[in-house]
């Protein structure tokens, strides 16, 4: 029999909320996390406006001599996973080290230490370029720095598929302990791509909402007046571990993982397929994975970006892949709050699927004011509901038509 897998650890640093209590009391509140840019004068961008994180002290979680070596981005996901980790009680309990992996994603990287490395470059010259600008940029750098810092000597590597990155993580580190390669996986994404450069490239390829006289109103999954995402920053973290090594243990159980599904729509290297193609793959593999009947799931975390394009798709998509059903079904799109944590977005989106289902609510689409008659399912307008949930999917699609969803449960012991 397939061994069972269940989340028991959970870790966030958001636009919302550094701490799950507060990331989670705000997204079920509708709490926006989307204003004008601080860390930088976006003054003369098409978009001056971003989720970035506030009031993050990294001095709460590294020395300043570790911080000196780390990109921000390393910072939230390493913070993110001492959260899991923690809350996990992994730590106070008996484990084999070689049993405990690491995948963690991000999607662009140490972005701000590439930029300001080639800033000294271009005008200090070469020989005053830091030794830890290499380690300090490379995305897989943030799982060595995890199993650095508990001494996890398990399966560890990054995986990047653009905005999917997450989603495809916690995916393979869950087929990881399903076949028996680790009893423990520290897995998620991570994500601080907020810096003038990035900015700039998803400015000019206008993907960007421009709502910069209304920021908190810019991110609007499914309405008809979206024009573009909001881009964030931040980490989701996850502690996902096998069925009775948990139980041995005692641990606390948020949720069963119980499928995931992945693939490529090959189509266009931005664009999602019309159609949903490679949505409707991953969805439905996700599902046969999983062994449950269609009608057991009842709640979807979409992707849900606040583009023209992927809301249609992604809605025509649900549709082919639930037909009637799809009408019935829980959806919403937590980018409306957060903005769109590009490599991080599938972690902090499976931790709400994972406590909306220990919860028994749906949370909120925000902004959503105008219905598009081509995005006409139930995305949970504007305020959270409570509503019996037996199985939910956590939806991420990325540039270069990577598509992820991962499936889970209510748990229960019984199987």
């Amino acid at each position: 029999m397939r061994k069972r897998v269940v989340v028991t650890g959970l870790g966030v640093i958001s636009p919302v909320g550094n701490d799950v209590q507060s990331f989670w009391s705000n997204i079920l509140q509708g709490r926006n996390g989307v204003a004008r840019i601080k860390s930088f004068d976006p003054s003369d961008y098409s978009c001056q406006i971003a989720a970035e994180v506030r009031d993050f002290d990294p001095l709460q979680y590294f020395s300043q001599k570790d911080l000196n070596r780390m990109d921000r981005v390393t910072q939230f996901g390493a913070a993110a996973a001492r959260q899991a980790v923690e809350d996990s009680g992994l730590m106070q309990s008996a484990f084999a080290p070689e049993r405990v992996g690491v995948i963690v994603g991000s999607g662009i990287g140490g972005i701000s230490t590439l930029e300001a490395q080639h800033q000294i470059l271009m005008t200090k010259g070469h020989r005053q370029v830091s030794p830890f600008f290499i380690p300090m940029m490379i995305p897989d750098i943030i799982t060595g720095r995890i199993a650095i810092d508990f001494g996890f000597c398990g399966p560890n590597y990054g995986v990047t598929s653009a905005c999917a990155t997450a989603s495809h993580a916690i995916g393979v580190a869950y087929q990881h302990i399903c076949t028996d390669d680790a009893d423990v996986m520290i897995t998620g994404g991570t994500e601080a791509g907020i810096t003038p450069l990035s900015v700039a490239g998803f400015s000019n390829m206008k993907s960007l909402s421009r709502r910069n006289d209304a920021p908190q109103k810019a991110s609007r999954p499914f309405d008809r007046e979206r024009d573009g995402f909001v881009i964030g920053e931040g980490a989701g973290i996850v502690v996902i571990e096998e069925l009775e090594h948990a139980l041995r243990r005692n641990a606390k159980i948020y949720a069963e993982v119980v499928g995931y599904g992945f693939s490529a729509d090959a189509y266009h290297i931005t664009a999602p397929h019309p159609e949903g193609k490679g949505a409707v793959i991953s969805m439905e593999r996700a599902i046969r994975v999983s062994g449950l009947a269609k009608k057991d799931f009842n709640y979807i975390n979409a992707h849900g970006t606040s583009t023209q394009l992927n809301d249609r798709s992604e809605t025509l998509a649900i549709k082919t892949v639930f037909g009637e059903q799809a009408y019935h079904l829980h959806i919403s799109s937590t980018k409306s709050m957060t903005g769109h944590l590009l490599g991080a977005a599938g972690g902090i989106e499976f931790i709400v699927l994972a406590l909306a289902l220990q919860d028994q609510i749906v949370p909120p689409t925000t902004n959503y004011e105008f219905p598009d008659p081509e995005c006409d399912l139930n995305y949970t307008p504007n305020i959270a509901r409570k509503v019996k949930l037996i199985a939910g999917l956590s939806n991420n699609f990325g540039f270069g038509g990577h598509n992820a969803v991962v499936a889970a449960k209510v748990y229960s012991l019984q199987n």
